[in-house]
């Protein structure tokens, strides 16, 4: 009697981490490619590195495969003045406000961001400014939210929820929420947000504080997201601005809906 063949299919994970340049809080996505949908399995946020690795380590275990995209330079070449793909960003998305800001060796962020990306190497994450698309293994990539946003979602600009007043925050947060929720399963691949709806955030604060945190977890998901597409498509539906010498930002083609 012949015995039966049975194959185990691992599992794709995605972690997003809108990392805190400085000591503030940074939020925390947690991905997972299950039968082709992404099922959103955590969202945090946490202080310390320290405690993000912890959750890290958590989420993936060794030796599982993964992608984790920071927003956050994590990789600075050069001692003063701004990185190419810094640079890059104005020139290619400008015109929708989603310029970042300039990172070098000099600045007060650099150590914290540059070690974080040199911890996740330590456990195994490469760095990915290419990739073979579906392939697993354990890899990093460096992501900037706001480009992502206009691109994935189709904008003329940035939404605008990072400063200014509450009320206005509030709003555009609000749409940001939305987005993720209607056009994010419509995609490929697509995520299930019926978690983020119903267990996570069931809706977007008013206050400032609070706001705040949810900020950090919407963007965390943007970052995961990203990283989910990156690795699903690579380059055919990625734009990748920069390299390992120069530091890079992946960020998605813009989509037309």
């Amino acid at each position: 009697m012949r015995k039966s063949a049975y194959i185990q299919v691992q599992k794709m994970k995605f972690i997003g981490i809108d990392l805190g340049w400085k000591s503030q809080p940074s939020g925390l996505c947690y991905l997972e490619l299950i039968d082709g949908k992404l099922e959103l399995q955590d969202l945090d946020r946490k202080d310390g590195i320290v405690d993000i690795f912890d959750w890290v380590d958590n989420c993936v275990k060794a030796p599982e495969s993964a992608i984790i995209a920071v927003d956050a330079p994590t990789l600075i070449p050069n001692a003063t003045g701004s990185r190419l793909p810094d640079k890059l960003t104005h020139k290619h998305f400008g015109k929708y406000h989603a310029g970042c800001y300039p990172a070098n060796l000099g600045l007060a962020f650099a150590q914290r961001t540059v070690n974080f990306g040199l911890e996740l190497e330590s456990r195994g994450y490469l760095h990915a400014p290419t990739i073979q698309p579906q392939k697993l293994g354990r890899y990093q990539i460096e992501v900037f939210p706001h480009p992502a946003i206009v691109n994935l979602f189709g904008l003329q600009r940035i939404l605008k929820y990072k400063k200014g007043r509450i009320s206005d925050r509030h709003l555009e947060l609000t749409k940001l929420y939305n987005y993720i929720r209607d056009i994010l399963p419509t995609l490929h691949p697509p995520l299930r947000t019926q978690r983020l709806c119903g267990l996570f955030i069931t809706s977007i604060p008013k206050t400032g504080i609070a706001l705040k945190a949810a900020e950090d977890k919407l963007d965390s998901v943007i970052c995961a997201y990203v990283a989910a597409y990156w690795w699903y498509w690579g380059e055919q539906r990625n734009l990748v601005l920069g390299d390992e010498n120069t530091g890079y930002i992946v960020i998605p083609h813009r989509v037309e809906l």
